[in-house]
């Protein structure tokens, strides 16, 4: 009887001992298979982790080639890019320095996304501003000087690229008169007839401009190269510019309308050349011809 309870004993141990041994085994495979996994998981993030840091490298280094007025910036930026992939690649496989670097790549994304923004922008305004630099030139052989200065400023001008606040001028038209003893005007064409000219324009819409007086220097420039009507002279900086007339405006955030005349007498026949200024910077440029 009692060799048969002993027996019964021993089975009952070899039965708990078997199903611990099954319950190690799967709980080692378990855990090797969730291992393997986090290890795949791991690889696979860092991989997409470096093809990530590695476009937005080349991305960068296309943008340098340009040679935009942001270079600077650019150059700055890369190399933070390229210090961050050195690090991922020599980095030891843990999850949570991965996840560091990744939210190191998110926050130089976004300075990436703003500065490539930014450089289309210059790039379009830069077009912009070289087809009307390449008008004047046609139109004024004089002019060539002060146009070249401006093209030399261009890459300064590129680094303050117009905002939100700054206003558009639109519509730059110039219409030539000839003034009755009752001073109606009759339009004209013919320059021997011609004893006033109109000047107008608009003011764009802008909610996020500064309202106030607005003053805009126009240039009148006729066929010789001469600037009609008060032939002023005003210096900006190391620079100065011989104007028409001076129009002011009170600016209230809407679309407003300007429009000025200009006298002269014994106008010649050709093409003339209207350029507008804010200040010392030209803002709108547009041409006529009197036959």
């Amino acid at each position: 009887m009692e060799q048969q309870k002993s027996n019964s004993s021993l089975k009952a141990i070899i039965i708990v001992l078997a199903i611990l041994l099954v319950g190690s085994l799967a709980y080692m495979y378990k855990m090797s298979t969730d291992s393997e996994k986090k290890e795949q998981t791991y690889v696979s993030e860092k991989d997409k982790l470096i093809k990530d840091l590695e476009a937005a490298k080349e991305s960068y280094d296309a943008a340098i080639a340009e040679n935009t007025g942001l270079k600077g910036d650019l150059e700055a930026e890369r190399a933070k890019i390229v210090e961050l992939l050195e690090k991922v690649k020599k980095a030891e496989d843990n999850a949570a320095s991965l996840a560091h670097f990744k939210n190191d790549y998110r926050k130089l994304k976004r300075e990436h996304d703003a500065l490539i923004a930014e450089v289309k922008k210059l790039k379009d305004e830069n077009a912009t501003l070289t087809t009307q630099r390449d008008s004047t030139m046609t139109a004024l052989d004089e002019s060539k000087k002060y146009i070249d200065t401006l093209a030399t400023k261009n890459d300064n001008l590129s680094k303050t690229v117009e905002k939100a606040q700054k206003l558009t001028l639109l519509n730059l038209k110039a219409q030539s008169f000839k003034e009755r003893s009752s001073g109606k005007l009759v339009a004209t064409e013919k320059a021997r007839r011609v004893d006033v000219i109109k000047i107008s324009f608009t003011i764009a819409a802008n909610e996020v401009a500064q309202a106030g007086d607005k003053q805009y220097y126009v240039q009148v420039i006729d066929p010789k190269n001469n600037v009609i009507g008060e032939k002023k002279t005003e210096a900006f900086g190391d620079q100065s510019l011989t104007y028409s007339f001076i129009t002011n405006a009170t600016y209230e955030n809407k679309t407003m309308d300007i429009s000025q005349t200009v006298k002269g007498e014994d106008f010649a026949k050709g093409l003339y050349t209207v350029n507008v200024f804010d200040k010392g910077v030209l803002v709108a440029n547009n041409s006529f011809t009197l036959k």
